[in-house]
């Protein structure tokens, strides 16, 4: 996509409009941003992205680069025509200053400046700067290279040109949210590295960089196919049954573009996106794009007459022709109508009928000329058909075999006295040795137990026909009594309004649970949202010696009861002679086990221990300012740890400076750190804990003194073993790997009795994250659960082979 610069095209102070003021987004932020969780602060690297990919779609922009730095601030550079730095003729302050500090303000709302634009408020990156510690806004226009300053949505100075006589143009933010303001604070780059991939798809020849100084990695995102390609990588773990078709119109100011394939298996994956944005929701141009399928198809099956006579004047559901199908829509338009300002889905009546006349168009002209193609797409939809009549007449004995009497519940159900859903449980325990101790060991008056054999499918890659002819499957939807599909569920005839997923606590046990979380999100997801399933919280431990008997839920909860169980006959000794036992002791671990904690995230963060360790246990907080002095007792404090130091200057392309400091071990192994790793919170709070920690002990030196001497510990990590050590003395701690292990009684006492048991409610916070996740983790391509097992690998800590 090349740059178009001559006249910057007509892009100007005066294209930028106002609507209103900023005063009210830092006192209500999820009113602009959607909440102050992980997806608003996402939201935040969306909106600034979003501008440059408007500045993509206008044919001003080629490439962006997104840096997440280790202070947790972002930087997104663009190399568009440059945000408008001439005085705004109303404001009387540059027109960068308007966009950055006015709500509203911004130029999308005049058609001349953006065609299509995804910013549809125009609250986006003053939002932005509303809601960051603080903000600098780089501008590189007309030959010159201006720079403004903002904290808190409020300028900290005047535009500044910084340099003159530079090449290129653009707009480069970079902007570090508020901590006073999200509950969560860490970017994920899975999460941003998926948005980007998705944009450098649709929007055909664009570049997108995305760099995570943390952990140091880099992705670069371009597909100059398109949406094209972005079929067929979604298709690349399914065979296709034809070459993808693909097509594109302009009609009314709108651009549609769209892509399909037909694979082997039996999933519906239809992507519909509108002005860049991901409508999760679809909208009038997902109705359109479906019309116009099913309309095609059938229309091509009416003008051949074999067809004809082979589907008896039939005609196939828009379920039968969708059935295995992967396809992107995607609409670009001047005046998108979206629903709130998350923008989830399209609300453009007329979308409808301009995509369903360009989609119809299209298909109806590939299916002339390739005959074979189309037929074997009818052939897939034919079979469809049959498989679904079959699945009405599987759910219609299910529904028959409901109705009559109880008598007709599966045979291993054992049901409760209670006929009151309110106060009735159904358990779905694992195999029969735990269905066993359940049944023995419940209230028969409202507990039910329905003891499943082995691994039910995966309902993520199973015909629905399929799912009903499974046993364990027919027989969860018979006891549960509520029917099944969208047409006949009726939650009202739900027997149990706590259905609690009761598995083992082995890998066995976690790959069942996730098996029926998949079934009840896929097939009952009003249930899930109305609250009615449950995990129940088996415990993983049975503490015990010939004076008492404990359960433990966790790893968690055990060190806890561990620690309570430290004798004052212990006593942790500190460098300066303090001495810790009874509650002041634990206090004392947990600090350390806190401390660890923070050791292994810099390590998850490619960080060496011993090197992290090192600047955290400096008695000066490191900054860059005793860097560049190359501060002797630094220095030394690192060689005599192995490490020697050394600096290293870069410029970055808007001419700003900056230092990295690279950590180089005897072995030879480098580790390079920007000076943003000194500000970011995993240094600053570890370096607190081990200062806090230090002048409260007088060192970070510690020995245990029990009845039969003094022993020291050789490291905090050892002087956490060695207490948990002494604990266990006197105990058996047993770990269970099924429920089948506890008789009748622990079952109930632990596990099923309302008194002590915890239940995990299932709830749904944002299903299209959810179904996304069902997709990646349970779908039918292998590629996105190794890249997961990849990505999380180095977060286990007891793998169960």
């Amino acid at each position: 996509m090349a740059p178009q610069t001559p006249g910057n095209g007509g892009y100007n102070a005066s294209s930028i409009t106002i609507l209103e003021g900023l005063s009210a987004v830092r006192k209500r932020p999820a009113m602009y941003i959607g909440s102050t969780d992980a997806r608003g602060l996402h939201h935040l690297v969306y909106e600034v992205v979003d501008n440059s990919i408007d500045e993509a779609m206008a044919g001003y922009c080629s490439r962006v680069t997104v840096i997440l730095h280790a202070d947790n601030s972002v930087t997104v550079r663009d190399d568009g025509r440059g945000i408008p730095v001439d005085i705004h003729p109303k404001e009387g302050v540059p027109a960068v200053q308007v966009v950055m500090t006015k709500l509203h303000a911004g130029g999308k709302f005049d058609n001349s400046s953006y065609k299509v634009s995804g910013g549809l408020h125009g609250v986006g990156v003053s939002c932005v700067n509303a809601l960051s510690e603080e903000l600098t806004v780089t501008v590189r226009r007309d030959g010159k290279r201006y720079r403004q300053h903002y904290s808190r949505g409020i300028p900290q100075d005047e535009l500044t040109v910084i340099s003159e006589g530079v090449d290129g143009h653009g707009t480069t933010v970079r902007f570090k949210p508020d901590e006073e303001i999200f509950e969560v604070s860490e970017f994920s780059y899975d999460t941003l590295k998926k948005r980007f991939e998705e944009l450098a798809y649709l929007n055909k020849g664009l570049t997108i960089e995305c760099i995570d100084e943390r952990i140091g990695e880099t992705h670069v995102f371009h597909a100059e196919g398109g949406i094209r390609q972005f079929v067929g990588d979604l298709n690349s773990g399914e065979q296709g049954i034809h070459p993808i078709i693909f097509g594109e119109g302009f009609v009314e100011n709108v651009t549609v573009d769209f892509a399909l394939q037909y694979n082997a298996g039996y999933k519906e994956n239809i992507l519909t996106f509108a002005n860049n944005i991901r409508t999760k929701e679809g909208g009038t141009h997902l109705v359109g794009f479906r019309t116009a399928l099913t309309r095609a198809i059938n229309g091509y099956i009416k003008g051949q007459a074999d067809l004809v006579k082979k589907m008896k004047n039939t005609s196939l559901s828009g379920d039968d022709v969708r059935e295995g199908l992967t396809a992107v829509v995607s609409v670009k338009l001047p005046q998108p109508q979206f629903e709130g300002q998350t923008k989830t889905k399209l609300g453009n009546s007329e979308i409808a009928g301009i995509v369903a006349g360009s989609v119809y168009d299209r298909l109806t002209v590939y299916f002339e000329e390739n005959p074979k193609d189309i037929r074997l797409i009818i052939d897939k939809a034919v079979d469809a058909a049959r498989a679904r009549d079959a699945a009405r007449r599987a759910k219609e004995l299910v529904r028959r075999k409901g109705a009559l009497s109880d008598n007709s519940l599966p045979g291993k159900l054992a049901d409760c006295q209670s006929k009151d859903p309110v106060e009735s449980e159904l358990f779905i325990v694992e195999g029969d040795s735990a269905g066993g101790s359940a049944k023995q060991g419940r209230n028969p008056k409202n507990q039910a137990i329905l003891p499943l054999r082995g691994k039910i499918l995966n309902t993520e890659r199973t015909r629905f026909d399929k799912m009903l002819a499974n046993k364990e499957v027919k027989a969860l939807i018979t006891a549960m009594g509520a029917g099944i599909g969208e047409e006949d569920t009726d939650l009202d005839k739900l027997r149990y309004h706590k259905i609690i997923i009761m598995t083992d606590a082995d890998v066995d046990g976690a790959h069942i649970r996730t098996l029926l979380l998949t079934f009840f999100f896929r097939q009952y997801q009003e249930m899930v949202e109305r609250g009615f399933v449950y995990i129940a919280q088996p415990p993983l431990y049975r503490a015990h010696n010939s004076r008492m008997e404990k359960f433990i839920k966790d790893d968690a909860e055990l060190n806890a009861f561990l620690l309570s169980r430290v004798s004052e006959d212990v006593t942790i000794l500190a460098s300066n002679g303090k001495e810790y036992t009874g509650t002041n002791l634990t206090g004392l671990v947990e600090r350390v086990e806190t401390i660890e904690a923070r050791l292994n995230d810099a390590e998850m963060s490619g960080i060496p221990r011993d090197l992290f360790l090192a600047m955290s246990t400096y008695p000066e907080q490191i900054d860059q300012a005793m860097l560049e002095r190359q501060d002797t007792g630094l220095i030394d404090w690192l060689n005599e740890r192995g490490y020697m130091l050394t600096l290293e200057h870069e410029k970055s392309e808007d001419d700003e400076e900056r230092m990295f400091a690279i950590f180089e071990n005897t072995g030879g192994h480098q580790t390079r750190r920007g000076m943003e790793f000194f500000a970011s919170r995993l240094y600053r709070i570890t370096w607190q804990l081990f200062a806090d920690l230090r002048e409260e002990c007088g060192g970070l030196d510690f020995s245990i003194r029990r009845k039969d001497g003094e022993v020291p510990a050789e490291s905090l990590a050892d002087l956490i073993r060695m207490v948990l050590d002494e604990a266990r003395r006197g105990i058996n701690i047993q770990r269970y790997k099924g429920l089948g292990e506890m008789n009748p009684e622990q079952l109930w006492v632990t596990t099923m009795n309302p008194e002590n048991r915890i239940l995990l409610q299932v709830s749904v916070e944002d299903a299209n994250e959810a179904s996304d996740a069902f997709v990646e983790l349970m779908g039918d391509r292998v590629e996105p659960r190794r890249e997961f097992i990849e990505r999380n690998a180095l977060a286990v800590h007891d793998l169960d082979i």
